[in-house]
């Protein structure tokens, strides 16, 4: 089975005339939807379909971080493992939500809402979006059900795909994986520190090297009541030099100016009032009280007061993870305060806090680890009669804890042995005629090439204190 058995070139999936016709759904009652074999029609001519703009496939063999299965499941494992240390539950929720969500909580001027929104209409003529962040759904739904009303406050993490229509980066995706927590129901500073902490170990713990939080404080009401007009007035004195984003904020929300990646609206910010100067006594204890916290569990910190984040619903602490290893688009994780959220989309008045990381940028930030560890066992058959007994054998094994596997494609018994080596299995065990006649199994050391001679008929036992386990 040399060659490329006239296979497309990889990364394109072909159909064609030649192909068999894909199978429409049909109901089994005759209708439309479920599973059903009324034919579709087969596509004249060759078609070359490819993964839509600005997304990524994770497959077995994956070059990139973000494309290597083992890798993701590592992430998942060492956040439910973090999560479940620090009394977190789950939520999931659905990939889109009704539009006017997202609208209300990132806010009009933000350029999630104003350019990056993947927006549809659908047949009940509802405006909906795919989700663009975590935090919106997880806040509509502690006030769906009432979680106000439970054990305060509510701690609870989501890991999905979020959509956003931008321009692709190297770490950056359309369609991405996000991992956040929400903490709802408390204006505690050290449930701030808890959750940057959390943030920090997630991306220390996966390998993401060089990291720094930084952080700063938006202020409360009273805060924003004296800074807002000030800066405000600021820049309507220098609106010529900002760029159009920027002048559109100016009547809303003035201090997103600050996330301009404008040089000129930048250069024009060298000289404006920072926040720091008018923070109210309660914000600047609670600022206080959130770098001691950082300090005191050793999280790396520093005080940036022109971070703003890229959000309406902010609030008070705003903090950003940003490692070393990645360059000028330096940031892995982001969040902060929304006090005024939960109210503002139809709950009481609770406070809450958040974080937000995406997977393929804490996978291009970490050292990747070696390719996991190989097989345990891999099953050499030199007869077609063996196949059954070391299908058997290897079932008992995997019930053991065991990872085993068998060749499914014809190999010679030299080409079995190739592939064991591919899979770095520990061990081979062949079954031939010659062992099926004495009822006995070989096992190989793949390492030493020492050979053990077993009785196939006492099966994973005898395999297991062979090996060790």
């Amino acid at each position: 089975m040399g060659g490329d058995r006239g296979l497309p070139a990889p990364r394109d999936a072909v159909l064609g005339a030649l192909h068999a016709p894909l199978r429409r759904a049909r109901r089994p009652d005759g209708g439309d939807g479920g599973a059903g074999r009324e034919p579709v029609p087969a596509a004249r001519g060759r078609v070359s379909y490819r993964g839509p703009k600005g997304t990524y496939d994770v497959y077995p063999g994956g070059r990139d971080p973000h494309e290597r299965p083992e890798l993701w499941a590592r992430v998942e494992r060492v956040a439910r493992d973090l999560f479940r240390r620090y009394n977190y539950a789950e939520s999931r929720l659905p990939v889109f939500e009704e539009a006017e969500l997202f609208v209300r909580s990132s806010g009009e001027t933000s350029d999630i809402v104003t350019k990056e929104m993947f927006l549809f209409t659908d047949k009940g003529g509802r405006e909906l979006a795919l989700r663009p962040e975590g935090t919106p759904g997880v806040v509509r739904s502690y006030i769906e059900h009432g979680l106000y009303g439970a054990a305060q406050p509510v701690k609870t993490w989501y890991m999905g795909p979020m959509f956003r229509h931008e321009r692709q980066q190297k770490g950056r995706y359309r369609q991405h994986v996000q991992i956040g927590v929400e903490v709802l129901g408390s204006p505690d500073p050290l449930v701030d520190v808890e959750v940057i902490s959390l943030l920090y170990n997630l991306h220390k713990t996966m390998g993401v090297r060089d990291e720094v939080v930084y952080l700063n404080n938006l202020g409360d009401f009273e805060t924003r009541s004296r800074y807002v007009p000030e800066l405000r007035e600021f820049l309507r004195r220098h609106e010529a030099d900002l760029d159009p984003d920027s002048r559109a904020r100016l009547d809303k929300n003035p201090m997103r100016t600050f996330d301009s990646k404008s040089k000129e609206t930048q250069a024009v910010l060298d000289e404006a009032p920072l926040i720091g100067e008018f923070l109210s006594d309660d914000a600047r204890a609670h600022l206080s009280a959130v770098e001691k916290g950082l300090e005191a569990v050793g999280v790396p910190y520093r005080v940036d007061e022109r971070l703003v984040r890229g959000l309406d619903y902010y609030t008070m602490t705003v903090f950003e993870a940003k490692s070393g290893a990645l360059g000028a688009q330096d940031t892995v994780g982001a969040g902060g305060r929304y006090n005024g959220l939960v109210e503002a989309l139809g709950g009481p008045d609770m406070p809450g806090i958040g974080f937000g990381t995406g997977v393929e940028r804490i996978l291009l930030a970490a050292n990747a680890p070696p390719e996991e560890d190989g097989l345990d066992v891999y099953f050499v058959t030199l007869a077609p009669e063996a196949r059954l007994p070391a299908m058997a054998l290897a079932s008992s094994l995997r019930a053991e804890g065991l990872r085993c596997d068998l060749d499914y494609a014809d190999r010679s018994a030299k080409g079995q042995f190739k592939q064991a080596d591919r899979t770095n299995a520990r061990f081979a065990i062949v079954i031939g005629d010659e062992e099926l006649a004495r009822n006995a199994l070989k096992l190989r050391d793949m390492s030493s090439g020492e050979e053990k001679v077993l009785d196939l008929g006492e099966g994973a036992p005898a395999v297991l204190r062979a090996v060790g386990v």
